[in-house]
């Protein structure tokens, strides 16, 4: 069986002289002008969308293309395009949203949840046998994604200081109605049926702000994780790619042998466990799947990776991901190493640290690519481009 992946990644626009956020994202693509990128609700946000790829290897290239055509098309108007899932320096424009139906309605319903979406994510989307399917293994991936947000956590920082959090992002887009993990339902005619309720409830106005941490696509036989921050270093999203096309697998195929677990109904640790991973990242503790105890997150992800290795070896994946994974362990989070230049310096240093991983990082398989030198450092003015 064969699981195709691809990714979307959602990029933060910065002014290169103040590091602070700017609503220029249209500015960005109109210069890009290519397919395969698009904006977002706020106007300080585009994102890419990558092709579909058997292999690891070619989603990385393909990520890291789209990156760096987004890094060219921002440099030409003295702009930054940096992957976190908030950044350092921000501050709130109310109703300042792109242009459109849709985004005009979601500004004026949901009001402050809306003025503070600031946020970027990195989504993956699998290959699956059928709809039927997709709903069904969405109830058996889910105790296993919090880990997954552990390893793209990259949102310490908001509005200028420290929240204490590993992804404020998660606190952030869990105020959404329908955000958080996802119910378990017998198919895909019970998914569809809960999700016209939901509609027909005003709570939301259409399919695509069914926003659980994984859901099945409306248009595709995909499988999406939405759980994640948007990573500064690309190997981060295409290892968190491979273990979710590992859970996806492991699961399709307990649910073809007919021996898949079947769900408790007791989905409120799962909001807890997110909380945890969101709230920690990789430097505590997270719950665990199986015990449902608290544990040290490298124990975790090393138990994970080492129980999904059948589904990672029948992908081809397991070399790149156990060598991914022993990186990211030893490096820590994205939000550790954020804090820690941000300590050594000021949070001007933590943009730099997020301009140059999202430039540049060692691809899978040693593959590695040469970083670039230190971004300038940036000058703490107030406002910048477009503010």
């Amino acid at each position: 069986m064969t699981l195709r992946i691809g990714a979307e990644e959602e990029f933060h626009v910065l002014d290169v002289e103040s590091g602070r956020l700017v609503p220029r994202a249209r500015a960005v693509l109109d210069r890009l002008h290519r397919p395969g990128f698009t904006t977002e609700l706020q106007r300080s946000a585009v994102e890419s969308n990558s092709a579909v790829h058997d292999t690891l290897d070619a989603l990385f290239a393909d990520l890291a293309r789209s990156r760096r055509l987004l890094d060219a098309s921002a440099s030409s108007l003295g702009l930054v395009t940096v992957a976190a899932g908030t950044v350092p320096l921000a501050r709130l424009s109310p109703g300042d949203v792109t242009a459109g139906r849709r985004y005009r309605h979601m500004a004026d319903e949901y009001r402050r949840v809306a003025d503070e979406q600031l946020i970027c994510s990195a989504q993956v989307h699998v290959d699956i046998p059928d709809r039927d399917t997709a709903v069904r293994a969405m109830c058996l991936v889910a105790p296993w994604l919090p880990p997954l947000l552990a390893l793209s956590a990259s949102s310490p920082f908001w509005l200028g200081e420290d929240t204490g959090y590993a992804s404020w992002r998660t606190m952030l887009w869990q105020r959404w109605p329908t955000a958080g993990p996802p119910g378990c339902y017998a198919d895909a005619a019970a998914y569809d049926r809960a999700l016209d309720e939901l509609i027909g409830s005003g709570a939301i106005s259409d399919a695509g702000m069914a926003y659980q941490d994984v859901r099945p696509s409306a248009h595709q036989r995909t499988l999406e994780l939405r759980i994640c921050d948007a990573c500064p270093r690309v190997e981060t999203v295409v290892l968190v790619a491979g273990l979710f096309r590992a859970l996806v697998r492991d699961a399709c195929e307990r649910l073809a042998r007919g021996n898949a677990v079947r769900c408790d109904g007791h989905h409120e640790w799962l909001r807890a466990a997110s909380w945890r991973a969101a709230r920690s990242g990789l430097e505590g503790v997270l719950v665990d799947p199986v015990t449902r105890r608290a544990v040290p997150a490298h124990g975790v992800l090393r138990d994970m990776t080492a129980r999904l290795r059948p589904a990672l070896e029948a992908s081809g994946d397991w070399e790149n991901v156990h060598e991914l994974l022993g990186r990211a362990l030893a490096d820590g989070s994205a939000a550790h190493r954020l804090r820690q230049a941000a300590g050594r310096d000021d949070l001007l240093a933590s943009v730099d640290l997020l301009i140059a991983e999202t430039r540049g990082a060692a691809g899978p398989r040693g593959g590695v690519a040469a970083r670039p030198a230190r971004a300038p450092h940036l000058s703490p003015v107030a406002g910048g481009a477009g503010s």
